[in-house]
């Protein structure tokens, strides 16, 4: 049973991340592209084909290996990173905030396309359970992206935007975080800090506001 539980949901998980990791990985790479980098483009990472962004560990065998750890308690994976050059940007402190939003930027979009897909799905009579739950899933999955991603503290890319909104001095405090960055996120994570503080009242925030997007759509189907 629990191997067609797995099944099961890597079936319905497995479309959504898929798109949520190269969307946000590819946006990345577009828009610091538009802003003068092209070290993404060169390398082929502005592309919509996942192949080029998943990491074999972080987005296949670490996640797989939390499942089965946690009971699907805790997951957690990351796909390959997309180069960029922030001395290339024609303006690097500035630019970095937007090359640095496009991620999240993408997710929530994604989120919102994932729920306006559901909604007409369950307004059209649709009962399928396999295709509603894998509009939540993709509503999840992209609300969690676009609330971790967020968090500010680099090299997650709340914590560039929060680098290139501060005066230089405190960017450059911030900024030296980077290299230990990924591992007090971690500890921050296994201690509850991020998910009691950070991700529930984020994603609290993005549902609500995704009702609100949603009620045109919502409204046609009463």
């Amino acid at each position: 049973m629990e191997i067609q539980n797995l099944i099961q949901t890597v079936l319905i998980y497995a479309l959504p991340v898929l798109f949520a990791i190269t969307i946000h990985e590819a946006a990345h790479g577009y828009v610091a592209r538009y802003f003068g980098d092209n070290t993404a483009y060169m390398m082929g990472r502005v592309t919509l084909n996942p192949l080029k962004h998943i990491d074999p560990v972080g987005t296949i065998l670490m996640p797989l290996m939390l499942y089965f750890a946690t009971s699907g308690a805790f997951l957690f994976g990351y796909a390959k990173p997309v180069p960029v050059n922030f001395g290339h940007l024609r303006r690097p402190k500035r630019d970095m905030v937007w090359v640095a939003l496009a991620g999240p930027a993408s997710n929530f979009i994604q989120a919102l396309l994932w729920a306006i897909a559901f909604t007409v799905l369950a307004g059209s009579g649709v009962s399928e359970r396999f295709f509603l739950d894998m509009c939540k899933a993709g509503v999840l999955v992209n609300l969690v992206m676009w609330a971790f991603n967020l968090f500010p503290l680099p090299p997650l890319d709340g914590g560039r935007i929060l680098v290139g909104l501060l005066p230089w001095r405190a960017a450059h405090a911030v900024s030296r975080m980077e290299p230990w960055g990924f591992f007090i996120v971690m500890g921050l994570v296994l201690l509850g800090v991020v998910g009691t503080y950070w991700l529930r009242p984020l994603i609290d925030l993005g549902y609500a506001a995704l009702g609100l997007l949603l009620t045109p759509v919502a409204y046609l189907f009463r």
